[in-house]
Formats: structure tokens, sequence, C-alpha cells
């Protein structure tokens, strides 16, 4: 089993186990959070990946972070996204959308009629935010009411629901990274004394519902979910993570959903590696992603640590990846200055490999 491996996800035949991790680029328009004809090309660029995992996408108006951020909750996002899907699957492709919430991490100044982030509980993240007056730290949050809950599950439910109209082949929810499911998982960032709360299976309640509420709009078989179980730098972090992921793992495992995708650097001591927990409860596809190059990928499949290898920085700079992995021919060096800047400098204008040419 090598990258160039067929691999069955779900719903879908994959040609092979490279995965494009989802990575914000702040290209879609700033008023209407919709992608652009420049978000199309940019994916379809890159369709040679067995996966493409998009951009994490909000689910509804009062999850908002840097301009240029995408969204899918309304009429003129869905056709945006269609275009952008429609470009892939012309380049032989397949996309899943990543659905998020921000909760805690949400810009006060961006939320509709003056909301304030919310979040399972009033503990502020140990980060700062973009402004254009320069960084500022997150506030704290407003601790949801119980009652707030469902309609926050039905949102990401017509997010789902509207990723499919726009052609997606499914969706991956955004459990990682210190959004509003991480901090509701995290014994860190939710203090809840109520059923969302306490022990991993109330803390694991508002994600399995979403699971629930998504595969009930377009099957398990076409929902992936992503998990960070080690800390992070904001504050999110967890007591116990393996014993929270092991209870994650036995739950999606009993809905059968298309993969688990595991925030985990190769570099990750062979003690504290959390993936093998994860694969001892869960029967399905498992896609590690962390720093990986083709070494310790190809070392991670052989080893059976995992099924699929998901690349973030590497794809900025090289929409031919799966290319340049096949060939062991060098990556292109992306520039920091432009992942958030804007426009096609740094985005669509890094340069793919020569076609190979038959020798006289």
């Amino acid at each position: 089993m090598t990258l160039f491996s067929p691999q069955r996800v779900g719903a879908l035949d994959l040609p092979n186990r490279i995965v494009m991790a989802p990575l914000g680029r702040a290209r879609g328009a700033p008023a209407s959070r919709e992608p652009t004809a420049l978000v199309a090309q940019y994916y379809a660029q890159r369709a040679s990946a067995g996966l493409i995992v998009s951009e994490a996408t909000h689910i509804s108006a009062e999850t908002v972070s840097r301009r240029g951020t995408t969204a899918i909750h309304t009429e003129g996002q869905v056709a945006a996204w269609s275009r952008v899907t429609d470009a892939v699957h012309a380049s032989g492709g397949r996309i899943f959308q990543q659905l998020f919430h921000l909760g805690r991490k949400a810009d006060p100044a961006l939320i509709p009629d003056g909301g304030w982030p919310r979040g399972p509980s009033a503990i502020a993240a140990n980060a700062t935010y973009a402004t254009p007056g320069g960084p500022k730290p997150f506030p704290a949050p407003r601790a949801l009411e119980r009652s707030e809950i469902p309609p926050l599950v039905e949102a990401f439910a017509r997010a789902a629901a509207n990723a499919r109209r726009a052609g997606f082949d499914g969706v991956e929810i955004h459990g990682a990274n210190g959004f509003l499911i991480d901090q509701f998982l995290r014994d860190g960032a939710n203090l809840r004394q109520d059923l969302y709360g306490g022990d991993v299976d109330g803390r694991s309640r508002f994600l399995l519902e979403i699971v629930d509420a998504i595969a009930g709009q377009i099957g398990a078989n076409r929902v992936g979910v992503r998990f960070s179980p080690h800390p992070l730098a904001d504050g999110t972090q967890d007591t116990e993570p393996g014993r929270l992921l092991k209870h994650a793992a036995t739950q999606l495992e009993k809905r059968a959903v298309a993969y688990i995708h595991l925030v985990e650097p190769a570099e990750t001591p062979v003690d504290a590696r959390i993936a093998p927990i994860v694969r001892q409860n869960f029967s399905g596809p498992l896609i590690l992603c962390g720093g990986y190059d083709k070494t310790s990928a190809e070392t991670a499949l052989r080893e059976g640590r995992t099924d699929l290898v998901a690349f973030g920085v590497g794809y900025i700079a090289n929409p031919d990846l799966v290319e340049r992995l096949r060939r062991d021919a060098p990556w292109n060096t992306p520039d920091p200055d432009t992942f958030y800047s804007g426009g096609a400098a740094g985005y669509t204008d890094y340069p793919a490999l020569r076609p190979v040419t038959e020798r006289a």
C-alpha cells in the first residue's frame, strides 16, 4: 500500500490516498462571503488529490472572522460554491466542504445585530484575533443557554444540505482547532453541568447531535469528522484526550461515518499518539494530518497507522502535489505573506511541473 493506492471513503472511490487538508485562504468576496472565480480556479488546480477538503466554511451569519472567509448559509453562497464544485468535478476531482462555527473565537465586531460570541462556557480563548486596529485578545464568550443549542445543530444540518445542493460530494464537520465543537468536546473549555458537559459522553453530545442531524440530511457515508486532540496554544485542551477520542471514535463507528480526520503531527512521540486509540475503536478510514512528507506519510501507511494522509502547507504552493510526490520532485516554497492577502498572487500562480515527455 502506497500513497498512490486507491481507497474507498464513504460513498466515494478515491484514486489515491493523498488528501488536500482544509486551508483558509481568505479569497471570498468580503461583503457576501461567496467564493469567487479565483477560488474555483484554485481548487480545480488541485483536483488530482484523492480528496479535497475545502477551507473551513461558516454555517451562519453569526460565526464570522477575518475578511474574505467564506460561508454556506445564503442562496448566493450556494450558487457560488456550485461553480467551485463544477470546476473541481470537471477536472476529475472530489471535494468535501468543511463546516464550522467559531464559537468563542468569533469577531464581536462582525456579529450581526450587536451579538456577542457564544461558547459552552464563559471562558475566553487564550489568543488574539485580527482587527483593522491590530490584534486584540479574545473576550470571554457568553455561555450558551441550553435552548440555544438545538438551533445550532439545525444550522449545521442546513449548511450540510446546502453543501450537497452546491455539488459537494460530502461534508467534514470541523471538531478541531479550538472552534465551537472542539470547545464543547474538551474539559478545558467546557465546564457545563448540564447534558452537554461533565464526562466525555456529555461533552460529545453536541458533536453527535450534529452528526446525526447531518446524516439525516445527506447520509452518514458522506460525513467526515475532524479532531485535534493535542493541546492548542489558545488554551483548548483536555485532561484525558485518549479517553475522549476513544468515546468519540466508538460513537462514530456506530454511525458509520465516512472517515475520521485527525490532526496529529508526524513528529508526535509514539507514547503520545492518539491515532492508535482511534484505530482500535473505529473501523472506517482514518486520515492523519500534520507536517507529513512523502517518507513519513508512506511510513504511516505501511505501519497501518492511517489509511490516508492530508497535506496542508504543501498544497498551498504545489497545485500538482500528487505528481511531485509521484516523481519525488522538489516542492515549491510557499510565501506566507500571501496566505491571506487576497488576489491571485500566492494563490493560483504557483507553477506546476513540466509534463513528462516521451524519449525519442
